[in-house]
C-alpha cells in the first residue's frame, strides 16, 4: 500500500499544496490563492488536492503544512494572547525591563505588563540569588485577577541552568492551572533581552497557532484523513508534531523560506548551493548547506522585536511575479508593491490594466504561461520595448544582488531557482557556477514541507572546568535526540547532523556555547 503525504506551504501570494509518495516523488499538484485569513486558503487547498488527485484517503499516512498564523498575528497585532511575564533576575538585572525596545502598540496588544523577582544564575551556574517563591506566587495570583491568557518566563543564564524557571513555572501552574507558559530556556540563546523576547512572543502566538491547527484537524476529518498524522514545518527546514507546534510555535514563523530551500534540496539532491524562490510578492534567497537550510547567526527582528532562535539566514526583496513596473522620473523600477494573487485579473497579459514583472517577461519572451486566459500578445503590443527591457534588467540586477549578499566566499556558486515566479528568470546569473530550475520548481516549497524530516537542536552553555567536554558534548547529544523523538522521530531513524562549539573568551572559566541539531524521519 502506498504510504503518500500531503504537503501545504503557504506563500504570500498562492498557497500551494502537494502529495507525495515515500520517496519524495511528486504525485499532485495545485494551487490555491492566499486567502487573508491564512487558514481558508490552507483549508481549500487541502480539498483540492485530497479531491482532484483522486488517491485513496487511506494511503495518505500525513499531512504537513508550513503557515504564516504566527508571523502574521505579530505584524498584524492581531489575535495575540495577554501575556504576563516573569523575569528571574534580580537584583542584577532591573537597569532594563522586560519589552522596553518594542513597538509600543505591540506591548499593549500582548498586555505590557512584567513582573521582576529575585534569582537568577551566573554564566558558570552559581546562584545569584535564591528565588522569590513569594513574589512569583503574588505575580501568579496579579496575572489571574488581570485574565492572562499565557505566561513567558526568562531567568539570567538560563540556558545553563534552568532550574529557577523550572520552579517558577510548577507556582505558576498551581495558581493558574492549565494555562500556556514559555520558558525561555527552551526557546532562546544566552542573550537575556533577546531570549525574553523570542519567548513572550512565543506565549502570544500559542492561541493562533492552536485555532490554526484545530481548524485543519477538522477539515482532515470531513475528509476521512483523520487517521493521518498532522506536523507543522519549523524556522530550519524540519517539522516537528502539531502538539510540539502548539507549545513552540515561534519555531515555525518563518517556516515557509526553509520549505523553499529544503524542497529545493529535495528536487535537485544538491547538497551546497544558492537557493533563489521568486513568489508573487517577494523573492527569498537562501543557502543550501549539507542540505538544510543554513542559519542566521545574528539576533532576528521580527515585528519590530529583536529576537534569538532558530532562524534561516536569508535575503527578502520586494521583487517577484506580481510586482507592479513603475516608471519616475524616467528611472524604471519594480516592486515592491505588488498585485499578489490578483494578477490574473490585473495584469495585462489578462486583460487588466496593471504592468507587473509577469507581464515584462511574457512580453519580452522570456517565460509561458499555461493558462487559457494569458495573452502574451496583449502585453507585447501594450508595454513598450524599452519600458520591459528596463524592467527585466532591473529585475536580474536585484536578484543578482541578493545572491551577491548571501555569498561567503566570492566563488561562483550553484544556484537552483524555484517558486512560480522564477521561471522568468535567465539561465544565466552573476555569482552563479550554473543555474538549474527543476521540474516541479513551482512547487518547491510544499515538496519541502512534505518530504521534511523531524528535527531538533539544543543550544546549551557550559564551563569545560566544571564539566568534561565529552560529557558536555553527549549530555547535549542525548538531549537533542530525545527532543526529536518526543517531536515526533522514529527513534531508529535519529541522527546527529550538527555540532558546534563556540567559545566565549569574554567570560572566564572557559565558556563554551554547544549547539547540536538532531535529526529522523517521522513515525507513521
Amino acid at each position: 500500500m502506498p504510504r503518500l503525504r500531503v504537503g501545504i506551504d503557504v506563500g504570500s501570494t498562492n498557497t500551494d499544496a502537494v502529495i507525495v509518495d515515500e520517496k519524495g516523488r511528486l504525485v499532485y499538484a495545485v494551487k490555491h490563492p492566499t486567502t487573508p485569513d491564512v487558514t481558508t486558503g490552507i483549508l481549500n487547498s487541502l480539498k483540492m488536492v485530497v479531491e482532484e488527485s483522486k488517491v485513496a484517503k487511506d494511503d495518505i499516512v500525513a499531512v504537513m503544512f508550513g503557515t504564516t498564523h504566527g508571523l502574521n498575528a505579530i505584524v498584524q497585532r492581531k489575535g495575540l494572547l495577554k501575556v504576563g511575564v516573569i523575569r528571574i533576575g534580580l537584583p542584577a538585572t532591573a537597569s532594563i525591563e522586560p519589552m522596553t525596545d518594542w513597538p509600543s502598540d505591540l506591548r499593549r496588544a500582548v498586555g505590557d505588563l512584567k513582573v521582576l523577582v529575585r534569582g537568577g544564575f551566573e554564566y558558570n551556574g552559581e546562584e545569584i540569588a535564591p528565588l522569590d517563591e513569594e513574589a512569583v506566587r503574588r505575580a501568579a495570583k496579579r496575572f489571574k485577577e488581570l485574565g492572562v491568557e499565557a505566561v513567558a518566563i526568562t531567568s539570567v543564564f538560563s540556558p545553563v541552568k534552568p532550574d529557577h524557571e523550572l520552579r517558577a513555572s510548577e507556582i505558576v501552574r498551581e495558581v493558574l492551572g492549565d494555562i500556556p507558559i514559555s520558558l525561555s530556556h527552551t526557546i532562546g540563546s544566552i542573550g537575556l533581552l533577546e531570549r525574553e523576547n523570542a519567548t513572550i512572543l512565543n506565549a502570544s502566538i500559542i492561541g493562533v497557532m492552536r485555532r490554526a491547527i484545530t481548524a485543519v484537524r477538522k477539515t482532515m476529518k470531513e475528509l476521512g484523513l483523520e487517521h493521518a498524522k498532522l506536523f507543522i514545518a519549523q524556522n530550519d527546514g524540519t517539522i516537528m508534531s502539531a502538539e510540539q507546534a502548539e507549545k513552540y510555535p515561534i519555531f515555525t514563523v518563518v517556516a515557509a523560506v526553509s520549505n523553499s530551500v529544503r524542497g529545493a534540496y529535495v528536487l535537485t539532491g544538491l547538497e551546497n548551493a544558492i537557493v533563489v524562490d521568486m513568489g508573487g510578492t517577494t523573492t527569498n534567497v537562501g543557502v543550501l548547506e549539507h542540505g538544510f537550510p543554513r542559519e542566521s547567526s545574528i539576533a532576528v527582528n521580527i515585528g519590530g522585536v529583536r529576537t534569538s532562535f532558530m532562524m534561516p539566514d536569508f535575503v527578502s526583496i520586494g521583487v517577484a511575479g506580481g510586482s507592479i513596473v513603475k516608471v519616475k522620473n524616467g528611472e524604471v523600477t519594480v516592486g515592491p508593491e505588488s498585485v499578489g494573487y490578483e494578477l490574473v485579473t490585473k495584469g495585462i497579459a489578462w486583460g487588466g490594466d496593471t504592468i507587473t514583472a509577469t507581464d515584462v517577461a511574457l512580453a519580452l519572451g522570456k517565460m509561458t504561461i499555461e493558462d487559457p486566459k494569458c495573452n502574451p500578445e496583449r502585453a507585447r503590443k501594450l508595454i513598450p520595448q524599452n519600458l520591459a527591457v528596463k524592467a527585466y534588467e532591473y529585475i536580474v540586477r536585484r536578484v543578482e544582488e541578493a545572491i551577491d549578499k548571501v555569498k561567503t566566499k566570492p566563488e561562483p556558486m550553484p544556484v537552483i531557482l524555484v517558486g512560480g515566479g522564477s521561471a522568468m528568470l535567465p539561465r544565466k546569473l552573476e555569482g552563479a557556477s550554473e543555474v538549474i530550475r527543476p521540474e516541479g520548481a513551482q512547487s518547491a516549497n510544499a515538496i519541502g514541507a512534505a518530504t521534511a524530516l523531524i528535527g531538533a537542536t539544543i543550544e546549551k552553555t557550559y564551563s569545560y572546568e566544571q564539566v568534561p567536554r565529552e560529557k558536555a558534548l553527549d549530555e547535549a547529544k542525548k538531549e537533542a535526540i530525545a527532543k526529536a523523538i518526543e517531536s515526533g522521530a522514529d527513534p531508529a531513524t535519529v541522527n546527529i547532523v550538527m555540532v558546534e562549539e563556540i567559545s566565549m573568551p569574554y567570560l572566564p572559566g572557559n565558556i563554551v556555547k554547544v549547539k547540536v541539531k538532531a535529526v529522523g524521519r517521522a513515525k507513521l
